[in-house]
């Protein structure tokens, strides 16, 4: 119970874990129930998604959702996903990358690929909408993003070096992820994908593993490894699998 709250006040701005920071270690540990935290964030934006659906049309259902997404996780996803696009845009070495990932402002790249991932997200969600397929993408995609992180986490090194274990960032926790902590993610992340949408919980499971197997061999080749703000990037770029496959 203690390292499931910990995956949710993690992942989540929920009030899951008290006040307590949460070390690399346990942050670890608890990353085998990442794709639990992506549920329940899932079942949230379904209820959320059958409310909304009652009052408003499909296009600012869709921006809405986006917005509970952004309040719920703190929108670091999004950030990390901002960091990565400008490190990768304007870095020309490694250290160039990782140095420019750790500047607080966001640049052009960052900004145009938040933008353009949310006109992506929204247009795949008014198409799920107007075809009555939202439901079980918007549960699914959560929980599927979330077991991308610990794919990339428990495979692929960190590409920072950190000195102990005291900081409780995004990335450091990274080393401490193993095979137990990718074998459970993995089982409950199948579970979930096949009870909820059968064959094509299937697909998209795949699409997700297929998107997080070449974005780690990208990481590797521009800076050796994987941060945390890659991570966040592969969780939105998994979400985005998830819509495009149930949107096919």
């Amino acid at each position: 119970m203690r390292l499931m709250l910990a995956a949710i006040a993690f992942l989540t701005r929920l009030p899951a874990a008290g006040h307590a920071p949460l070390d690399a270690k346990t942050v670890a540990r608890s990353a085998r129930f990442f794709p639990l935290a992506g549920a329940l964030l899932g079942a949230i934006y379904a209820a959320v998604f059958l409310g909304l659906t009652r009052i408003f049309p499909p296009l600012l259902t869709a921006v809405l959702l986006l917005v509970v997404d952004a309040l719920l996780t703190g929108a670091m996803h999004f950030d990390g996903l901002a960091d990565t696009a400008d490190g990768f845009g304007g870095g020309r070495t490694p250290a160039d990358v990782l140095r420019i990932m750790r500047d607080p402002e966001v640049g052009s790249y960052g900004a145009v690929s938040v933008v353009l991932l949310a006109a992506l997200k929204i247009a795949a969600l008014v198409a799920l909408i107007e075809g009555h397929r939202a439901l079980p993408a918007l549960f699914l995609a959560p929980v599927l993003g979330r077991w991308a992180a610990v794919l990339l986490g428990a495979t692929q090194p960190y590409a920072r070096p950190v000195a102990g274990d005291a900081p409780s960032t995004a990335g450091a926790p990274t080393r401490h992820m193993g095979k137990t902590e990718l074998a459970i993610a993995t089982l409950l992340a199948a579970a979930f994908a096949s009870g909820i949408a059968r064959w094509l919980g299937g697909i998209a499971a795949g699409a997700v593993a297929a998107v997080s197997f070449c974005w780690a061999a990208y990481c590797r080749h521009r800076i050796g490894g994987v941060t945390g703000d890659t991570l966040g990037a592969a969780i939105e770029l998994a979400e985005c699998a998830v819509l495009l496959v149930f949107v096919v």
